[in-house]
Formats: structure tokens, C-alpha cells, sequence
């Protein structure tokens, strides 16, 4: 009795099914439907695996929000290299309040203005991406995502010794200022502090010396991101001897 009840259960749960089957005596083999069933189970397999990529993807999802504290400062990076010897230029910042900001946080480095050729490459590429971020915005996603794979997005070291003299000078480094208009400026001479304002001496730097073609190898506001591309970024002015260059970058007020 047991048995039979065994078998009776068995028989239940094999005839248990949502989808009645076709009985065998009604199917078919031929090799166009087998075809047909390896192609169907071949899609579905890659559609699995597309599925899993895509849920492994990083999204960029973008928040704006009011910053309402204006006691606390920002911070500026800054990466310029400018075709004079150090010792004859001089960087600082003083805002619309008067108050003149150190300048601690920066590096002076001697190094050679002209770039290596492994690094023409990599500038010359990043002109290329700032010309294309202007027309396709999601290109940014994908220079993030690069970061996150270990691709270097900042410009390289140079890779062979300095043999030429080191008569330009990179000053690199991060400042904190005042959330207030203000004025980054690079020019001849050291920055000297004084209760009325602040002044630079020039006086011992021959005319002849004067050269403010620099590079923007980076410039960005707040805590530095990897793979992001700022819009000065790359930015190289050529000039002749005792000319001045300038440029302009405005923060939205929120």
C-alpha cells in the first residue's frame, strides 16, 4: 500500500505543471528546429550576460544643492607652468574684501617649459577631449570611468632627463580663499605683505627676463576629482618678451 501511495504521489507531481506538455507521440526532431532552439537558448545567453554587464556599469548621477555656509573657505588647485625662472616670479591672491590670501600652499618648482614628446601627446589629446566635451557632455562619464580602471587622466612625468636648463617654473598646489570675488594673479617679483596692501618686487629683474607664456596643466575649484576635464584645462599662451597674459574663470552665484 505503501508503494502504490509512493508511485500515486510520484505520478501527481511529474503530471503538476502550469504548461500542459505536448505528448511525445506528437513531437518531432528535425535539425531546422534544432537550429531554431540553439539559436533562441545562444540569445538568451547573451542577453543574460549584457544584463550583468550593465547592472556592473557606473552611473554618473549629478546633485546641485545651495551652499548656504559662508563662513568656511574654498579651495583652488592650481598647476601653471610659466616660462620664467622661479626666482622672478611670485603668485598670491587677494579678494574684493582687500584681504590679501597666502600663498603656502604652493609649490615652486624649476622645470623645462617645452614638453616632452610623450607629453605633446597627452596634451594634444586633451585639447582634442576639451574641444569634444563642448558638443558631447556624457564624454565626461567616460573619462570618470577611465579613472576608475587605473588610465591615468593627469599629464605624465616627464620621461627622459632634463638636458636643457630649467628656466621655466611650475607652480603647483592648492590655496584656501575667501567665498568672494577675488584675483589669482602670477606676475614678476615676490608677493610682499604690508598693512595697506601688498606689493611685488620687480625692481631687480631685468626687462630682458620677462616672459609670460605659461601652460594650465589643471585649475579647478573644491576638492580635486580624478577624470574630471576643467575648462582651462590645457590652456598654453605663447607670448613675446614684456607682454602680460590674462584669463578669466566666474563662478555662478547660488
Amino acid at each position: 500500500m505503501r508503494r502504490l501511495s509512493k508511485r500515486k504521489a510520484l505520478s501527481l507531481v511529474k503530471e503538476l505543471d502550469a504548461f500542459p506538455k505536448v505528448p511525445q507521440s506528437y513531437v518531432e526532431t528535425s535539425a531546422s528546429g534544432g537550429t531554431v532552439s540553439l539559436l533562441a537558448f545562444s540569445t538568451m545567453a547573451i542577453l543574460a550576460i549584457l544584463e550583468f554587464f550593465v547592472y556592473r556599469d557606473t552611473w554618473m548621477k549629478y546633485e546641485y544643492e545651495v551652499d548656504k555656509d559662508f563662513s568656511s573657505k574654498m579651495r583652488i588647485n592650481v598647476d601653471i607652468t610659466v616660462a620664467m625662472k622661479c626666482q622672478h616670479v611670485g603668485a598670491d591672491i587677494l579678494d574684493l574684501a582687500e584681504t590679501m590670501i597666502t600663498s603656502n600652499g604652493l609649490k615652486y618648482e624649476p622645470v623645462i617649459f617645452e614638453l616632452s614628446p610623450q607629453q605633446r601627446i597627452w596634451h594634444r589629446t586633451l585639447l582634442v577631449i576639451q574641444s569634444r566635451l563642448g558638443e558631447q557632455h556624457s564624454l565626461q562619464d567616460v573619462l570618470y570611468k577611465t579613472v576608475l580602471k587605473g588610465v591615468p587622466t593627469a599629464l605624465p612625468p616627464r620621461e627622459d632627463a632634463a638636458s636643457e636648463p630649467l628656466s621655466a617654473c611650475r607652480i603647483h598646489g592648492h590655496v584656501y580663499v575667501n567665498k568672494v570675488a577675488g584675483n589669482f594673479h602670477i606676475t614678476v617679483g615676490k608677493p610682499v605683505h604690508h598693512p595697506r596692501g601688498h606689493a611685488h618686487i620687480a625692481a631687480f629683474v631685468s626687462h630682458e627676463t620677462y616672459n609670460f607664456s605659461h601652460r594650465i596643466d589643471h585649475l579647478s575649484f573644491g576638492e580635486e576629482v580624478p577624470g574630471v576635464i576643467h575648462p582651462l584645462d590645457g590652456t598654453q599662451k605663447t607670448t613675446s618678451n614684456s607682454k602680460e597674459c590674462c584669463g578669466f574663470q566666474a563662478l555662478c552665484h547660488t
